[in-house]
């Protein structure tokens, strides 16, 4: 019954760091909020959505394959609003 309880655990390789990933990508739900909406958005509509977008927590290597077989970087949540601004006009210019 206890015999597991004891056991020599082997060393495990460290965790790797885990990160909040939107679903679906940040930049894809402002991008459609803002063309929704016919304006731009304001950095509170752009913290309001970010912090109301449903986030699962990855490991980072899950994250960048997620990001690769995408086709495109999401957005860092941290930088939200600094880096929809400079997506915004890339993406304005290749529409």
């Amino acid at each position: 019954m206890f015999k597991d309880l004891f056991k020599k655990r082997k060393l495990e390789e460290p965790e790797e760091e885990l990160v909040p990933t939107p679903t679906p990508a940040l930049l894809a739900i402002l991008l459609n909020k803002e063309r929704e909406k016919g304006s731009p958005l304001t950095e509170s509509e752009v913290l309001e959505i970010r912090d109301n977008a449903v986030c699962m927590m990855l490991p980072i290597s899950a994250r960048d394959k997620m990001e690769e077989s995408r086709g495109y970087p999401d957005l860092n949540p941290e930088y939200a609003w600094e880096q929809w601004q400079e997506a915004r006009i890339e993406l304005n210019q290749n529409s």
